[in-house]
């Protein structure tokens, strides 16, 4: 099949239709142009059936016995599998990811639909004790019922798997709106690769539009309970402002500026690989990539020209090609905005090691030092190929230099003294950061999310159990109450 002619389309109650909007999103291949599919937008109305179909279908998907449930993950791996090959094709085309990239990202789906196996298991109620004699306590643990899922265009398939599969294996139904950029795999590919593998129609909706043609309908909707967006965290701010109005769940996975710090006492050349592959992993547009390499000012002499040099080996091009380490970025705007970024920090003082050029999306890899302390650019997210380095002074200015951002979501801290490294990264302020490793890692079983302006909430784990059920008390006197009037 061809997933941009064959799901190129909304997905509604089951059935595959072209929107009704008063215009088309263009999904273009960023590394050569050529248009991939032409998909009219969903409207309010097409919003409005997508999540009356899901309310409909999650009733009776609730009352499915849970081990029903799990055979659609145990068929969706299967299908993943048999269809791994067209599946890495979308990737590349689509968002110009190279073949380790997608290779990763369909890994990480596959193991969270495993999670969601697990998840199908939860126990739903518990028996507490009472104060009261003869009253037993029962705390049932339900799904909220509808979940509006908001993926982002960087890990799309993976984004939208992280919230859909374990709200679907709780009991829930799901309405899906993909970023613009990637409709199919970040939409469209979940709901047929669900689809394939039995899930009852209405329980996965996919609407392919944008704010200008439905402004917030998707949040305000009253049939949803959880909002869960991943993106930015301009947006985020306005998603939960939207649904706090009223007072609906969201889980915000929103952006990042990670540090990765080097100690004075760290294996150098294996922290310039873990760096390496922080910053540039699919191109640097991911949250967890860091923006920023802190190197203890005693070890930069030796680890700052390794770095450079291993960037500069960096194959840059066709992210068809088993060759590339970096692909396009998603659009024309994000490369200017990304060269844009290395322009103004050049203007503010900064010295360029390493002056990525530009090909239209292809931008080469930056590294840059030297930045003025009050520079904007060391607070914020990049979300490009360009590296900041940064020499501090011992174990207290690095800890001071990683938590002098607006963001919290990952880190990493290197050091050949494992109970230090751990020490440092105690006092680091993000959701997530990892020993003598990368910034960038994603277990289906450990909390995932950020601090401060990186989200609210967690996925993953036993937390995604609270992100998408909802508790109730019931209670029964099995002896007479005696009442005071």
């Amino acid at each position: 099949m061809s997933y941009f002619t064959d799901l190129a389309l909304q997905c509604i109650d089951g059935q595959w239709r072209p929107g009704t909007g008063s215009w088309d999103i263009i999904d273009f291949n960023p590394y050569n142009g050529e248009k991939l599919a032409s998909i009219t937008v969903a409207t309010r109305d097409e919003v409005d059936e997508a999540y009356r179909a899901a309310e409909r279908a999650q009733r009776e998907w609730a009352a499915t016995n849970p081990y029903t449930r799990r055979r659609v993950f145990e068929r969706a791996i299967r299908v993943i599998e048999e269809q791994e090959s067209a599946i890495t094709e979308a990737i590349v085309a689509e968002l110009g990811g190279t073949r380790l990239k997608a290779a990763f990202e369909i890994h990480m789906v596959k193991e969270f639909f495993r999670e969601a196996l697990q998840l199908a298991l939860v126990p739903s109620a518990q028996i507490l004790p009472s104060s009261v004699q003869g009253k037993e306590n029962r705390v049932h643990r339900d799904p909220v019922g509808v979940v509006g899922i908001i993926s982002p265009f960087n890990y799309p398939f993976l984004l939208a798997v992280k919230s859909a599969a374990p709200a679907l294996a709780l009991g829930n139904a799901v309405v899906l709106k993909p970023h613009q950029s990637t409709p199919v795999c970040g939409g469209t590919l979940v709901a047929k690769v669900l689809q394939d593998a039995g899930l009852p129609p209405g329980l996965v909706n996919v609407v392919i539009t944008d704010s200008a043609e439905i402004g917030d309908t998707l949040i305000e909707h009253p049939v949803p309970k959880v909002i869960s967006f991943t993106g930015s965290d301009r947006v985020g701010r306005h998603v939960s402002t939207v649904a706090g109005r009223t007072f609906k769940r969201v889980i915000l996975q929103l952006g990042s500026n990670s540090g990765l710090v080097v100690l004075d006492d760290a294996d150098v050349d294996y922290a310039v690989d873990a760096a390496v592959y922080s910053r540039f992993v699919n191109q640097g547009q991911l949250c967890m990539a860091a923006n920023r390499i802190i190197v203890d000012r005693r070890l930069e002499p030796e680890f700052t020209p390794k770095f450079v040099e291993r960037v500069r080996r960096l194959v840059v091009g066709d992210p068809a090609d088993p060759a590339t380490h970096i692909g396009p970025l998603i659009n024309s705007r994000q490369a200017e905005r990304v060269t844009a970024i290395v322009e103004q920090a050049l203007a503010e003082g900064a010295t360029a090691l390493l002056h990525g050029a530009v090909d239209g999306n292809l931008v080469s890899p930056s590294v840059l030092t030297d930045l003025p302390v009050a520079s904007p650019l060391l607070h914020e997210e990049i979300f490009g190929p360009v590296a900041l380095v940064v020499a501090v002074d011992g174990d207290e200015e690095a800890v001071h230099v990683a938590n002098d951002t607006p963001y919290g979501l990952a880190g990493a801290v290197h050091s050949s003294d494992i109970e230090r490294g751990i020490a440092v990264a105690r006092r680091i302020d993000a959701g997530m950061v990892h020993v003598n490793d990368s910034t960038v890692a994603d277990e289906p079983t450990v909390p995932y999310g950020g601090e401060k302006l990186s989200g609210l909430g967690r996925l993953n784990g036993p937390q995604v159990v609270e992100a998408f059920t909802t508790t109730r008390w019931l209670s029964i006197q099995r002896e007479r109450s005696t009442f005071p009037f």
